[in-house]
């Protein structure tokens, strides 16, 4: 594909921020350190490194949001709500984080206790008005609350899913103030006043913040360029809609990792895989079988998030995972990480072992090598660190790197085993796919202990997740709760208010400069068995009755065919489908790698034991090469290590296939 528009996928990391850019007629990438301070300065200085084309589309994965209720910095919010319905955002569901920790609490809400107001007016589940909201009362707390250090309001009442009559009455009285106003039903339109004013809460909750730094982006980019935020449904939408919507983009950077991972699946031809993302701060792992999956379940930072996002599981290993004792005298790593700065003892800086210093104790890094020589590994500070922690552990520092490794790979392990085994899923069916600056140390590692059979590694694979933002669609999700038993089950009448739902679509996508693009809807139901209080998400295609009961069954070990079925939640995402950019093919050649392609040999240490492995560069492999482990593997943004008990293949895509024995 030729364009006339350079695209820039940006993924801020925790350790660097990458950029990859197509051009049009080429790929270009990028790492620089990330600076936690002001991620924008590292968005910027990487942009002033690559293309000047004078037309851009920047497709940008932020953790703005994401650092914003992690860290508690978001903007003072206040919730308005229906009177008696103050605290529903602290009693929850009332289930226990700790279940047998008898002195837990629960830590103070983002929005105190003093920030909450309960308004007079009730609306009925069938959206009739049974009591008028109080105007005089309702005035009386706009205008405290407009005297207030508040920022930003969060309003939702009861059954406004279906009748926001009351909701937009606030939003009137706020018009002419300088706070953001989330109203549930534009941010989440379904039943469950729990999830949906939780959803609502943490929008407001970052938007000021979210609003003044892509607004600081966009002022800083070209005047020719246009800036899009991925969002953690696979999909991106225009920075506008973001600012308005930010909870939408709270898992936007592993999103983008995801979305790459299932396209160059696709185009090797492997549509069942495990998406292994190792970074420098955690791992991300996510089950694709033929399609992302989805998940209405997440949570940030204990609070409930409603919206659409990619069922994506996250654990705190990462490179810059920092091994320690504990008080009992058990080795742990992580989920606390050395970040960019002061990062890993090796980096020059850092006092705390780290896994990159693990990997490079054992000789699992090239330092020569590192960042395509382009960053200085300071290998000689690592002795005196690892020897006084090994006294303390009384193992011996090959021991303590050894096992460091162990502990992280399990704590990975688990989390793969969250999103295949505990989901109905064999694991041996399917291909790990690794990407990350880390991922492609430990990949081999996983999959033997896992028994997945082989390992895909991508060209760039510490790029990917900003890959994954170049070739992302446009989606916009929409949803209505509608309560249909199957007993009185009328599908034209589902495919009537499908019909409905996309005329509205249609309408707001425009906004979305989709242009010309090709636009896509899909359908799906939450469905569930009558009187349960859980729903499983079922494609609304041919019999989708049966679909849910095999659903049923594969996630839960059971159907119950005689029973009737509820539809709870009507779902459209629109697709835009925007021209990908293409991958090119490498050149062939034999089985044997090329003797420039072999950079040396270095004492690797497996299971204990020194093992002499060769060091080879990946840019002159070719398609049809094998590598026999042990083997290291180099090149710009990752390390691939090839255990002795691995052999590898190099595919007409240049992608890096491992078979595990």
């Amino acid at each position: 594909m030729h364009s006339s528009t350079t695209i820039i996928g940006i993924d801020t990391g925790g350790t660097f921020t990458d950029f990859v850019c197509w051009d049009g007629y080429a790929w270009q990438v990028r790492k620089v350190l990330s600076t936690p301070a002001d991620p924008a300065e590292a968005v910027l200085h990487g942009l002033s490194l690559l293309s000047h084309a004078e037309s851009k589309l920047i497709v940008h994965g932020s953790t703005v949001a994401t650092n914003a209720i992690l860290e508690r910095k978001g903007a003072p919010t206040a919730l308005i709500t229906n009177r008696g319905f103050e605290d529903i955002i602290e009693i929850g569901r009332q289930n226990r984080a700790q279940l047998y920790n008898l002195s837990y609490r629960k830590a103070p809400h983002i929005v105190p206790k003093q920030r909450r107001f309960g308004i007079p007016g009730r609306i009925d589940h069938t959206g009739s008005v049974i009591e008028e909201m109080d105007a005089a009362c309702a005035e009386k707390i706009v205008g405290r609350i407009c005297n207030s250090d508040v920022r930003s309001v969060a309003v939702c009442f009861l059954f406004s899913f279906i009748n926001p009559v009351h909701e937009n009455l606030i939003a009137e009285l706020f018009k002419d103030y300088t706070i953001d106003v989330s109203l549930s039903h534009e941010i989440l339109s379904e039943f469950r006043e729990f999830e949906r004013t939780s959803t609502t809460v943490v929008n407001a909750y970052v938007a000021p913040k979210m609003a003044t730094y892509i607004a600081n982006l966009e002022n800083a980019t070209g005047s020719g360029d246009s800036l899009r935020i991925m969002q953690s449904n696979g999909g991106s939408i225009s920075a506008h809609a973001s600012m308005r919507e930010p909870v939408r983009t709270i898992l936007s950077g592993p999103a983008g990792g995801v979305i790459g991972a299932c396209e160059l699946g696709r185009i090797s031809g492997f549509n069942q895989l495990i998406s292994f993302d190792m970074g420098g701060t955690s791992t991300d792992v996510s089950l694709i079988d033929d399609r992302p999956s989805l998940t209405l379940e997440s949570q940030i930072g204990g609070y409930p998030v409603k919206v659409p996002m990619l069922d994506i599981h996250t654990v705190g290993a990462g490179g810059g995972s920092i091994a320690q004792l504990d008080p009992g005298g058990s080795l742990t790593v992580g989920p606390e990480s050395a970040g960019a700065c002061p990062g890993p003892i090796c980096y020059g800086k850092g006092e705390e072992i780290t896994v990159t210093d693990a990997n490079l104790y054992l000789g699992r890094i090239v330092a020569d090598y590192f960042l395509g020589s382009s960053m200085r590994l300071y290998e000689e500070r690592l002795e005196k660190y690892f020897s006084r922690a090994a006294h303390n552990a009384k193992l011996t520092p090959t021991e303590l790197a050894e096992g460091i490794l162990a502990v992280a790979n399990t704590n990975m392990e688990r989390a793969i085993r969250v999103i295949s085994i505990e989901r109905g899923y064999n694991p041996a069916e399917f291909t790990l796919l690794s990407f990350g600056g880390a991922g492609g140390m430990h990949a081999a590692f996983l999959a033997h202990q896992l028994g997945i059979p082989r390992v895909l590694v991508p060209r760039h694979p510490g790029m990917l997740s900003a890959l994954g933002m170049v070739l992302a669609d446009i989606i916009k999700d929409y949803s209505v709760t509608v309560m249909i038993c199957s007993d009185t089950l009328d599908t034209p009448s589902l495919e009537k208010k499908f019909a409905s739902l996309e005329d509205k679509a249609y309408k707001e996508i425009r906004s979305e400069d989709a242009g010309n693009m090709q636009v896509v809807a899909e359908r799906y139901l939450d469905m569930r068995y009558h009187g349960q209080s859980h729903e499983i998400i079922v494609p609304f295609e041919n019999d989708y009755i049966a679909s849910f009961h095999d659903l049923h069954k594969k996630a839960f070990g059971s159907r119950y065919k005689n029973k009737s079925v509820d539809i709870v939640t009507m779902r459209l995402r629109l697709r835009c489908l925007p021209k990908k950019p293409s991958f090119d093919t490498i050149p062939s050649g034999s089985q044997r790698i090329p003797e420039g392609s072999i950079i040396g040999t270095r004492e690797v240490v497996f299971g204990g034991s020194r093992t002499k492995s060769t060091v080879i560069t990946r840019e002159k492999l070719l398609h049809g090469n094998r590598i026999q482990g042990p083997a290291v593997v180099v090149e710009y943004s990752s390390t691939i290590v090839i255990p002795p008990f691995g052999s590898a293949s190099i595919d007409t895509y240049g992608n890096l296939i491992m078979d595990i024995n």
